[in-house]
């Protein structure tokens, strides 16, 4: 199988859970599918989700929460 970087699709803060306190959306080894959302972005107070383009396994995030990324930036990985 092969690895797949998700990238932030946008600037701004992200986030890894659906709010404070609240598990992660994914943790390692979980089951991926197309659609599944694995981060919020924040920009300007609106929060887009971080959808998985691909099914696969969830190798875990690259990133800590509320760290703020550019576009392009590596979020997390997936084996695909």
């Amino acid at each position: 199988m092969a690895t797949k970087r998700i990238e932030s699709p946008l600037p701004g803060v992200i986030y890894l859970s659906p709010a404070p306190g609240e598990p992660v959306f994914k943790a390692p080894g979980d089951s991926v599918a197309v659609g599944d959302t694995l981060a919020l972005v924040e920009v300007m107070k609106s929060y887009m989700p971080v959808e998985a383009d691909q099914a696969g396994i969830f190798r875990g995030y690259l990133v800590e929460t509320e760290t703020v990324l550019e576009p392009g930036e590596p979020l997390c990985e997936l084996e695909v």
